[in-house]
């Protein structure tokens, strides 16, 4: 009898979403889809309102990674200022890419010891009243601790830079309000253990090493998991080193060919497309040169880590090395090595935090540059889930009369989708009874991309995951909810 799993709501990730597997009358796999169910309609309701008002209003699409769009916003009002990347005053651009790196490291830190590792911990078929980070808490102490005080650390470097920890007003068209004082310097730098810069990165090493000791003794999952052949997208600096903050858009193929490099992220319409199909709010990318059925890719850290040439920093980069030898130098495509990426991105930022601290610029009072307006705009970061697009376009009342948004989670909507089809073709397919840890290993695979659904879709509220077993007449067989 034909099936249909339906996962609904997916846990400890942002936002809303569910997920349908098909399956026929012998229990072969038909069609698995990630849906994003609830819609909100930022680009719409932003129209009208003053430009300079953006870069404050659309950080409310998300709690978790304000700051990614804040900046983004704030680096296209930059250009409808007539400000150019290289025309901030360097206490701007150093205060920014300060408050920038603070955000990758709190939110990676986040998703990595509250979201992703209880499933590394205590395994995909553990209790779920245990596999949540209360439970990490309570069998790996040190653990949880460091998770918390590492956010606790990007969070104040946050609000040092944008006078808040959530939805700031730090960075404005053509530059900062605020520099950082000496006060505020040698809280970071000089404050006893462990909330000081060195500790930061001192212990985003610990979790580097405590991934990759997890990985030699699991090498079998972590590298089997959901491993797919992709496209991977991201911003690069002009010497092909990573960068969170600015560069020109890169995309390589599967086997590392540069299939983009050195575009300039103001024309990305002409190198990206987006596909709507009928059961999801989100959006579908692709490349244009390689088309809609061959040009999907991923962003986040796998992609950039696939991407880039080096790391700008020692400690990352010594790791990076290591990283890239285990796939002798070709692109990754093991979904689970997100996490090793997304630590060594950890340890990045923790450096660069660390060296902008101890940088005088920090204290400089220039701090806004103006130019002749324009009135369209492109502004692009590196998001801690990936490359994130904010589009504008005013009118001569200063007003929006357009905007698009293009978010790292919706970049990662196709590489999802086809890491739940993974899981339901090896995990789900020919069982006639569903278990919690079979719909929990299709969490796995949507919780290694970190998606943030509300950002995605402009989805309100709890993200919903269901599994429905439906027969090949649409009759409901099964059905698990939590």
């Amino acid at each position: 009898m034909a099936r249909k799993i339906t996962i609904e709501p997916v846990t400890r990730v942002e936002g809303h979403g569910k997920v349908t597997i098909h399956l026929d009358d012998a229990g072969k796999v038909t069609q698995t889809r990630f849906h994003i169910v609830e819609f909100r309609g930022f680009e719409k309701f932003i129209q009208g309102h003053p430009y300079w008002e953006v870069p404050v209003l659309v950080q409310r699409l998300c709690g978790i990674c304000p700051v990614s769009h804040h900046l983004a916003a704030a680096k296209a009002m930059d250009v409808i200022a007539g400000v150019g990347p290289a025309d901030l005053t360097p206490t701007a651009e150093k205060m920014r890419r300060l408050m920038h790196y603070g955000q990758i490291f709190q939110s990676h830190a986040l998703h990595f010891f509250h979201l992703a590792s209880p499933d590394l911990l205590f395994g995909a078929d553990a209790d779920p009243a245990i596999r949540n980070i209360i439970g990490v808490a309570l069998k790996h102490r040190d653990l949880a601790v460091k998770g918390v005080l590492m956010r606790k650390f990007g969070q104040e470097i946050i609000k040092a830079t944008a006078g808040k920890k959530i939805h700031g007003t730090g960075a404005i068209p053509g530059g900062i309000n605020k520099n950082l004082s000496p006060e505020e310097r040698d809280a970071f730098l000089k404050a006893p253990d462990p909330l000081n810069a060195d500790t930061m990165v001192a212990w985003a090493q610990f979790a580097v090493d405590f991934f990759k000791d997890f990985h030699k003794k699991n090498t079998a999952l972590v590298d089997g998991f959901a491993a797919f052949p992709s496209n991977h997208l991201s911003l690069i600096r002009k010497d092909g080193a990573l960068d969170f903050y600015h560069g020109a858009l890169r995309a390589v193929d599967a086997d590392g060919k540069k299939v983009l490099d050195d575009a300039d992220y103001q024309d990305y319409l002409e190198h990206i497309g987006e596909d709507v199909r009928s059961w999801s709010y989100m959006k579908f990318p692709y490349l244009r040169s390689l088309g809609k059925a061959d040009g999907w890719y991923r962003v986040g850290p796998l992609a950039r880590l696939n991407t880039c040439d080096f790391i700008p920093t020692p400690l990352a980069q010594k790791e990076f090395e290591i990283y890239k030898a285990y796939t002798a130098g070709k692109p990754n495509a093991m979904s689970l090595h997100t996490h090793w990426a997304r630590l060594i991105e950890l340890l990045h930022a923790g450096e660069v935090v660390r060296d902008l601290l101890n940088d005088k610029d920090l204290q400089g009072t220039d701090l806004v540059r103006k130019g002749r307006k324009a009135y369209e705009g492109v502004g692009l970061v590196e998001a801690p889930r990936g490359t994130l697009f904010h589009h504008y376009r005013i009118n001569a009342d200063d007003q929006i009369e357009m905007a698009n948004l293009i978010v790292s989670t919706t970049h990662n909507n196709e590489p999802m989708n086809r890491a739940v089809n993974w899981v339901a073709m090896n995990v789900l397919e020919g069982r006639k009874e569903i278990t919690e840890g079979m719909l929990n290993r299709v969490e796995i695979a949507i919780r290694a991309y970190d998606p943030c659904l509300s950002c995605a879709t402009h989805a309100l509220g709890r993200m919903p995951l269901s599994v429905e077993l439906v027969d090949a007449r649409g009759g409901l067989i099964d059905k698990k909810e939590r």
